[in-house]
């Protein structure tokens, strides 16, 4: 085991709770003081197939895997059959021995599950509690811990999985170290819990979803906790549906989101230009899977840029956020909020299967950065027109009913009172308004730290990244000597901090999660031209040591 760092595989087939099984490991080395990241990898099926998780914990901020693991935790005999290569010298197998009898007695730890569930009158899900209880004792981590992890981590039957755990666990030996830190622990969250929780601080009142995979986890979490944080939620028939109704309660005064994947948000499209003429807020969080079409329903891509880049006809005013992890995606879903509410757009979250599914550590507090106060917003004299033509472009913001006043709300091109008119003159004004708002916010997104950059920050040679490929070309960058320039805000583009970060860069290489290297040709726009690319489209993420393999090749 390298210091300071520990990995672990943990395989089975659907409904085995491999997911649950690897939220419970994540939680469990949090409790210890490290910094934790859990990827989860399952097909498009209820029962059978092979799913697994991937957990890492190191002694600081992660959010990348690496293609060797200290312990490998195998529920069926297909996990030892996938995963065994990837297991490090002096690694440890623990395998169920209901599934897996022949040749493994002297190769690994042995877990009874059949067993152990009947001397505990258990049910069959709480397998995987033994295979965790075991992985704890292989590990060295005192049953102290354990029971505190299980008790928070599972409200149900946490007393007969904890009885189910502890005689898989006085059953195995130690055979690996994995220490306390002297750290303090850290919440350990998916990206979409982090995304709600975000959207809860920026004034969420009203949530809509339908389900699609990877955001319907973000629809659970609202409906389990909306008497917590006070939010409604709202699952309509349709995505039409759900954006139309969003665009109903912000014309109403009720701050509202949805959530949906490629599927779903194509069929947004014709909404998000309606929030566009009609000048209603609304975030969008748009988790990307892999595509076109339904494509692989459960695996992740960075493929839709260009799409959200370009949602709705005609030129829409809208913001484009990318978070790279857990954290950023809880503090830009606020500032997400906050923008669309102050600059009356569109503001669009691209986050994907990887981030949205996974697990990060997340600090305590979030890092929202503040907008400015704006004009354009005050009380003004006269009569209220919705539409008023000011000098920052943004239209005072008043909800039915007003006393003395009408509220206006029109799809069509309209006058400042919000009535329809076709001359030519009130046209190109309405569009001039809208564009204004957009030279305000281009300016604004300049002091809101919207270029990131990672590796190493002297280096003449950058990465181009965006999005969930953070940490692992973080990782790379540190380890060859690469600089990482990673925007967070996309669109509108941060061109001052973004040539900021790029000076010194002489040749610049882009890793992305989709086959047509969509940002560097969007960076291309601007003036930055790629001199390689190193891309992945299988559906799956880059590992550390596969993007360290893919960018030697490319630089060389």
């Amino acid at each position: 085991m390298a210091e300071g760092e520990v990995s672990v595989i943990i395989g089975g087939k659907a409904g085995e709770g491999i997911s649950s099984a690897g939220q419970v490991t994540a939680q469990l080395l949090s409790y210890l003081g490290y910094r934790v990241h859990m990827y989860l990898d399952y097909p498009s099926l209820i029962k059978g197939g092979h799913n697994y998780c991937v957990v890492r914990g190191t002694t600081g901020y992660v959010g990348a895997i690496r293609d060797k693991a200290d312990c490998l935790v195998a529920l069926d005999k297909n996990s030892i059959d996938r995963h065994a290569r990837s297991l490090l010298p002096g690694g440890a197998l623990i395998y169920n021995a209901d599934t897996v009898r022949s040749g493994m007695g002297n190769n690994g730890t042995a877990v009874h599950v059949s067993a152990i569930l009947s001397a505990e009158t258990a049910p069959e899900v709480m397998a995987n509690s033994a295979m965790i209880g075991a992985f704890a004792k292989v590990a060295g981590i005192v049953w102290h811990d354990v029971e505190e992890v299980f008790r928070k981590a599972l409200m149900k039957a946490a007393d007969l999985n904890l009885r189910v755990a502890g005689r898989a666990y006085r059953e195995a030996s130690n055979q690996l170290s994995v220490p306390r830190l002297n750290q303090p622990v850290l919440p350990v969250v998916t990206g979409n819990e982090a995304i709600a929780l975000g959207l809860i601080e920026g004034g969420l009142e009203v949530y809509y979803g339908y389900p699609m995979s990877p955001m319907s986890s973000l629809l659970h979490f609202l409906a389990k906790t909306s008497r917590d944080f006070h939010v409604r939620t709202v699952q309509p028939e349709s995505e039409i549906a759900v954006v139309l109704m969003a665009l109903g309660s912000a014309y109403a005064g009720t701050k509202a989101a949805v959530g949906t994947s490629g599927g779903g948000f194509c069929l947004m499209t014709e909404g998000i230009s309606l929030a566009g003429i009609a000048e209603i807020p609304v975030v969008i969080v748009l988790g990307q899977r892999t595509g076109p079409s339904t494509g692989l329903a459960t695996y992740t891509a960075q493929s839709d840029l260009h799409f959200a880049l370009n949602a709705g006809q005609g030129d829409v005013p809208k913001c484009i956020l990318a978070p790279g992890d857990a954290g950023e995606a809880r503090e830009l879903s606020a500032l997400a909020m906050d923008i669309a509410w102050a600059y009356q757009i569109p503001v669009i979250v691209l986050s994907d299967k990887l981030i949205s599914e996974g697990m990060f550590s997340i600090g305590p507090e979030p890092k929202i950065p503040a907008l400015r106060s704006l004009v354009g917003n005050e009380e003004p004299e006269g009569p209220y027109l919705r539409y008023r033509i000011t000098g920052s472009g943004i239209s005072p913001l008043r909800f039915p009913p007003l006393a003395g006043g009408i509220v206006r709300v029109n799809s069509h091109v309209h006058s400042e009172d919000g009535i329809t008119t076709e001359e030519p003159e009130m046209t190109q004004a309405m569009a001039d308004k809208r564009q204004k708002k957009m030279e305000v916010l281009s300016r604004e997104i300049e002091d809101l730290s919207p270029v990131a950059v990672g590796g190493d920050p002297d280096a003449i040679t950058g990465l181009l990244a965006w999005g969930s490929n953070k940490w692992v070309c973080n990782e790379a960058g540190e380890q060859l000597g690469l600089r990482v320039v990673r925007p967070k805000i996309i669109w509108p583009f941060p061109a001052r901090e973004f040539a900021s970060a790029m000076k010194g860069v002489t040749e610049l290489y882009a890793v992305e999660t989709n086959e047509t290297a969509q940002f560097a040709r969007y960076a291309s726009l601007f003036g930055y031209r790629t001199k390689g690319n190193v891309l992945k489209y299988d559906g799956r993420p880059f590992t550390v040591e596969e993007l360290v393999r893919e960018l030697e090749k490319a630089i060389s």
